[in-house]
């Protein structure tokens, strides 16, 4: 097999859990074979280099393999190879998000021993004034 079609690939990798998924991704504008836009209908070959965005992610993996049929992970983590730059990226934004998470106030309403401390702060404040 010389080559294959995009979406196929992207599916038989597990980038995607349908054809119609991977196709859409890609009509978005979330995948960019060798830095450029593609359709569905481009044949990839190995050596290519994709860059795939899903989520808040985004992947830049090198084709090594390829395959038209999708089988179990193993098999189609074999298909592609991340590069180190873009799993360090990931990883680093992964630990920043993290790390935010923590920080941020949550908007959740209070609990019922909040409501009870702002009642109280309330009826000390209404008193002093």
């Amino acid at each position: 097999m010389d080559k294959v079609r995009i979406d196929k690939w992207l599916w038989a990798a597990r980038f995607f859990k349908t054809r119609s998924l991977a196709k859409q991704a890609i009509e978005g504008g979330k995948v960019h074979c060798d830095e450029q836009r593609v359709k569905a209908s481009k044949e990839i070959s190995c050596g290519q280099t994709l860059t795939i965005r899903q989520g808040i992610d985004e992947k830049n993996v090198l084709v090594v393999a390829l395959s038209d049929q999708r089988r179990g992970a193993p098999q189609a983590e074999a298909l592609y190879s991340e590069t180190p730059e873009s799993l360090a990226k990931r990883e680093r934004l992964a630990a920043e998000r993290k790390a935010l998470r923590g920080s941020l106030v949550s908007d959740a309403k209070p609990t019922k021993k909040q409501r009870r401390l702002i009642h109280r702060f309330n009826e000390i404040n209404r008193f002093e004034e």
